[in-house]
């Protein structure tokens, strides 16, 4: 067993004995990690489990060969956006007619920002001269996976605040009518902690200010400031402002906000 598996092991036992995660939701947490990178009417079909370690990103893909020819000198080309390193040299494998190969891809992580993972499978059959190529869909390696949610004083707080020259501001876009109710939304959507007292968020005034904290696995830090207020038509408006030191956690949390924020069936 490798550091890394046996790293893992000792993570799902800690998650087991705290009663974190059940069997039942393990399982369903393992399918929701495979992306299938071909279409079915590909020529090779290809799906991929990504495991993400702290530092690592593992593909385990699996490749198969749906035609009734050999494939020769096949090969799974990737490449990454973003501060993502590939690990392995690509090698060439021979797939049987109908069979299937498994290849793993280890992937260095360096920092917090959400990366892109795009590549194809090249290969050459007996009867086409010229190789064929498969472009695989891209694999978008999820921020969520690297931050936590952290706490650190009100004193802290703002020095990083005027500290930190990265900042990103969203406009508050959601069918959600309730502040209190947007800001746990938010707070959940992008898996961090809300640093005011509830004594603060009581009460019924129309308007809610709030920071949140989280740190990511490299020990980068990520700061949001919430400012909401209820119009008089219902709707929610004001401004979600992140910073940090870094520009890409400052971006990529802008985006995952961006993307989570609506709340309602989104």
């Amino acid at each position: 067993m490798s550091q890394l598996e046996l790293e893992d092991a000792v993570q799902d036992d800690l998650k087991a004995a705290t009663g974190e995660f059940t069997k039942d939701a393990d399982g369903a947490n393992r399918l929701n990690h495979i992306l299938q990178l071909t279409g079915f009417s590909d020529p090779v079909y290809a799906e991929a489990y990504v495991t993400v370690h702290h530092y690592d990103i593992v593909l385990d893909v699996t490749i198969i060969n749906r035609t009734k020819e050999t494939l020769q000198n096949l090969c799974l080309e990737l490449a990454t956006m973003g501060d993502l390193k590939l690990v392995d040299r690509p090698q060439n494998y021979t797939l049987a007619p109908e069979s299937s190969k498994q290849i793993r891809a280890n992937i260095k992580v360096s920092s917090t920002e959400t990366g892109v993972i795009f590549g194809n499978i090249v290969y050459e059959t007996s009867n086409v001269m010229e190789r064929s190529v498969v472009i695989l869909n891209d694999i978008h390696i999820d921020i969520m996976d690297y931050i936590s949610p952290a706490t650190c004083a009100d004193v802290a707080f703002r020095n990083m605040w005027a500290e930190f020259e990265w900042e990103n501001k969203v406009a508050v876009n959601t069918v959600i009518q309730d502040e209190k109710e947007f800001l746990d939304h938010v707070i959940k959507s992008t898996n961090m902690k809300c640093l005011t007292p509830p004594s603060a968020l009581d009460g019924e005034c129309g308007f809610i200010a709030a920071n949140l904290y989280a740190k990511s696995v490299f020990g980068e830090d990520a700061l949001v400031n919430i400012s909401v207020e209820k119009q008089a038509d219902g709707k929610l408006s004001g401004y979600i402002r992140i910073r940090s030191k870094t520009q890409g956690i400052a971006l990529s949390l802008g985006d995952k906000i961006t993307l989570k924020q609506k709340g309602g069936s989104s």
